[in-house]
């Protein structure tokens, strides 16, 4: 009864579009193919080469419009998301002041002196490919707005240390209470 059917039916196609026939019988007539069926003895498999995966990147961006880079690096999140890579988190670091002098011409005298913010912020993937990342850096570098700044490098301590804004009091009392202890000790060494 199947069979009945199908040989009509590519009859009828046979006479509509002789194109379209070809192609339905040559997927009719071959099974479907996986390559894991395919025996692929161990040694070709060893000799693959390695997919280096990196462990830990920042993406830094830097500039000097907070708003901007803010709107840029959650795309670059989003992106990196619909890429399929683990984003462990994002964060802002605070502002570096600049100030910058314009001379006069030929002289030393100061024309003109401004004071610049520069604003950064990062995203941090995890577990990135190869492939992934040169992908990940060309839509980056894509989205990055004009006059901001892209570096990728990996994460390290001093990138976690400047995230965070220095207590000024807390760091002068550790210094008295440092003061204070060095004082009893030369006092009880004096007794």
């Amino acid at each position: 009864m199947f069979t009945r059917k199908l040989t009509r039916y590519i009859q009828l196609c046979q006479h509509l579009k002789p194109n379209r026939f070809n192609t339905l019988s040559a997927v009719l007539c071959q099974p479907k193919r996986f390559k894991s069926d395919l025996y692929e003895p161990d040694y070709l498999i060893s000799m693959e080469p390695d997919e280096p995966v990196y462990d830990c990147l920042n993406l830094q961006i830097k500039g000097y419009d907070y708003a901007l880079l803010e709107a840029c690096q959650s795309q670059i999140h989003r992106y990196a998301e619909v890429m399929g890579l683990q984003v462990d988190e994002g964060w802002a670091t605070p502002a570096q002041q600049l100030k910058v002098q314009r001379f006069k011409p030929g002289g030393t005298v100061i024309d003109a002196e401004y004071n610049l913010n520069v604003y950064e912020r990062n995203v941090q993937v995890s577990d990135v490919p190869g492939w992934a990342l040169s992908t990940l850096v060309r839509v980056t570098r894509a989205v990055l707005p004009e006059g901001c700044t892209l570096n990728v490098h990996e994460h390290t301590v001093e990138h976690e240390e400047v995230r965070y804004v220095p207590d000024n009091q807390l760091i002068e009392l550790k210094q008295q209470l440092q003061d204070m202890g060095g004082s009893r000790a030369e006092r009880k060494k004096r007794k």
